[in-house]
């Protein structure tokens, strides 16, 4: 074994969504989404973080890690049109706090794929008054937690929803309208922006940034059409935000997961994207992995640097991670650490300049429309008691982030 070592100061972290872990945000429009069976499980108490938050800090501590991604809910901070709940926020403080007590940095992401139940049924990013909106919001948060946010991520994959919400309507608010689709993409482009703005007159030394999911595309057979549709994905995916707010970022936010190998099937035309399939368009699946994804490490050192070479900024691994099915035993995710982290740690020796890493995700939570089934936690939840119990990877993990290397075969 041969060790790599990780630049010193490298930010070692872990990633974890609000409304996926908290519990009982029932002001929120994901909530409404469940209790209408658009999803495999109701959200209900989650991980009861909300609740639990002190204890699962102390997780983190014993991780050693230096960082940490978490949200806040525009649901719980603005139940009600203009109304904002000093309770909620104050709740938030102390959770802010707590983690800034630990020397824990923060990395606080304000709208993650989830809205308030009176901002859905009323606006809509789709209507142009959701811009001034969402910044009232975001003026709010950085107000009163701009002392204790180190990185602000204003929107979270905001490509995924947008495309699951109006276009294939499997996500809030349901649409399948391509014109709906291009004033919510301007309007959360519009709202990225101001935000920008906002944050850094408040705070002007703040790092404010957006995330996408940067999975590496692939296409095989049918020839020219099918490599045009994979450079499409990778400009939907990326470009078409991306280009809307230009200097308007002051690092990236990276997610990558798996490798998406495009292929087509006539005998498939149909618009199913919980099942990959667009039009004929499929990804290619694996079967023994719970979400039939297909690990390829080597597709993040691809991505970083086409991601470095695009904005030319700073770059956070905000989210990397591998579903599972139950069980403490957990070699599976160990090896898809090692072997991605040894291609972060190229790319970086190759002049990218990626200043942290986090893994997706520190427990195991609701995974959207997939309900419970898929475990992607360095600690497993059991959902009847909310006991915490940490998997073998969660002590393999904790060496890398307190030693500042890993260890890859010769």
């Amino acid at each position: 074994m041969k060790k790599l070592q990780f630049p010193k100061g490298f930010q070692w972290g872990v990633a974890t969504s609000s409304y996926q872990v908290e519990g009982g945000n029932s002001n929120s429009d994901w909530w409404e989404w469940e209790k209408q069976g658009k999803a495999d499980n109701e959200s209900g108490r989650a991980c009861d973080y909300w609740n639990r938050y002190k204890s699962d800090h102390n997780l983190l501590d014993e991780l050693g890690c230096g960082s940490f991604r978490l949200g806040i809910e525009w649901s719980r901070v603005e139940p009600e049109e203009g109304k904002f709940d000093q309770a909620a926020i104050n709740h938030y403080r102390e959770i802010l706090q707590d983690l800034k007590d630990r020397n824990i940095k923060t990395q606080v992401t304000l709208w993650w794929w989830t809205s308030p139940i009176w901002f859905q049924e009323k606006y809509g990013f789709h209507k142009k008054e959701s811009v001034k909106l969402f910044v009232r919001y975001v003026e709010k948060i950085a107000n009163e937690f701009g002392d204790l946010i180190d990185i602000f991520m204003t929107f979270n994959e905001p490509m995924v929803p947008l495309g699951q919400g109006f276009l294939a309507g499997a996500f809030p608010p349901g649409y399948m309208n391509p014109v709906k689709f291009l004033r919510a993409l301007n309007n959360v482009a519009a709202a990225h922006r101001k935000s920008y703005d906002i944050i850094h007159r408040i705070k002007p030394d703040a790092k404010v940034g957006i995330t996408y999911l940067y999975n590496w595309y692939e296409s095989e057979g049918f020839g020219i059409l099918l490599n045009t549709i994979n450079r499409i994905a990778q400009w939907y995916r990326i470009d078409l935000l991306g280009n809307k707010i230009k200097g308007y970022q002051d690092f990236v936010g990276v997610h990558y997961y798996r490798l998406g190998k495009i292929k087509f099937n006539w005998k498939n035309i149909k618009m199913d994207s919980r099942n990959q399939t667009y039009l004929g368009f499929t990804i290619e699946e694996d079967e023994s992995n719970v979400m039939r994804w297909v690990s390829y490490p080597k597709g993040i050192y691809l991505v970083l640097k086409q991601a470095s070479d695009k904005f030319k900024l700073p770059i956070y691994i905000s989210e990397n991670g591998v579903p599972t099915r139950e069980g403490i035993e957990d070699d599976e995710r160990i090896i898809y650490i090692r072997e991605h982290l040894a291609f972060v740690h190229k790319a970086i020796s190759e002049g990218v300049d990626v200043r942290g890493y986090n893994f997706w995700s520190l427990m195991d939570n609701l995974e959207w429309l997939y309900g419970y089934e898929p475990k992607f936690g360095l600690i497993e939840i059991d959902y009847k008691t909310l006991e915490r119990k940490p998997r073998k990877s969660f002590y393999e993990y904790a060496k890398i982030c307190k030693s500042n290397e890993i260890e890859v075969g010769e």
